[in-house]
């Protein structure tokens, strides 16, 4: 009797323990580029740690490698990311048509850099990255600049040559447009400041359609003037 359960026991089919389904290569990319974009937006590329960044993707440190080859491999595909994100957009993608006039462009490139401040259009890291990165900057950024920004900072260039005559290199035009940059980028940067000197401004949708008729406003002025003393002498 003993031997017959012995045998009953040998012939039982056992499952086998199954092992955890291993995660795709394309979800642990997208979770790792989350992950480094608070991590780099908060402490910045030096001061991240690989370490910190994969515990927070959930992933093994040498996912890290293996995926983007290194620390700085990641941060610029980090870069790459949120660039694409703001590009994505469909109010800059319609301001950099072709068809648009000169004032036009001007007016759709900055109305729509500063909605993309509004919390809900992107992440806030986004701003905070680009902050640690102008400020400290890295070798990523001039292959992250030529990918990303220069077919809008072009096309912002030649738009603001058609309106005051002069050529896309001239000082004059060069200068204009690092003005109009430079007023977009006053909010995304002063932030923080704006908080406490302007309690009032909370940049929500309609405040931040305001700015950027006033920011278009005064820009096109000096330009429209510029046109104007050219084209009289």
């Amino acid at each position: 009797m003993f031997g017959m359960l012995h045998s009953v026991r040998k012939s039982v089919h056992r499952t086998p323990a199954r092992r955890p389904k291993p995660k795709s290569p394309e979800l642990t990319r997208d979770k790792l580029i989350q992950a480094a974009g608070h991590v780099f937006a908060e402490r910045g590329y030096r001061a991240a740690t690989i370490r910190e960044i994969c515990r927070r993707a959930g992933a093994n440190v040498a996912a890290v490698n293996y995926t983007f080859g290194d620390k700085m491999g990641l941060y610029t595909e980090v870069l790459r990311h949120s660039l694409r994100a703001a590009e994505k957009m469909t109010a800059l993608n319609a301001a950099l048509d072709s068809s648009h006039s000169a004032e036009e462009v001007i007016r759709g490139v900055v109305r729509a850099r500063l909605m993309s401040l509004y919390e809900e259009t992107r992440p806030d890291w986004h701003i905070r990255l680009m902050m640690h990165e102008c400020s400290h900057p890295t070798s990523a950024m001039g292959r992250v600049v030529d990918e990303g920004m220069r077919r809008i900072y072009d096309r912002v260039r030649n738009a603001v040559s058609e309106i005051t005559g002069l050529p896309p290199d001239h000082e004059t035009t060069r200068l204009s447009v690092n003005s109009i940059i430079g007023q977009i980028l006053f909010y995304s940067f002063s932030k923080p400041v704006l908080q406490h000197l302007q309690p009032e401004l909370k940049l929500t949708p309609g405040q931040l359609d305001r700015i950027a008729d006033h920011i278009a406003d005064f820009s096109l002025a000096y330009l429209k003037k510029v046109g104007h003393e050219k084209r009289h002498g």
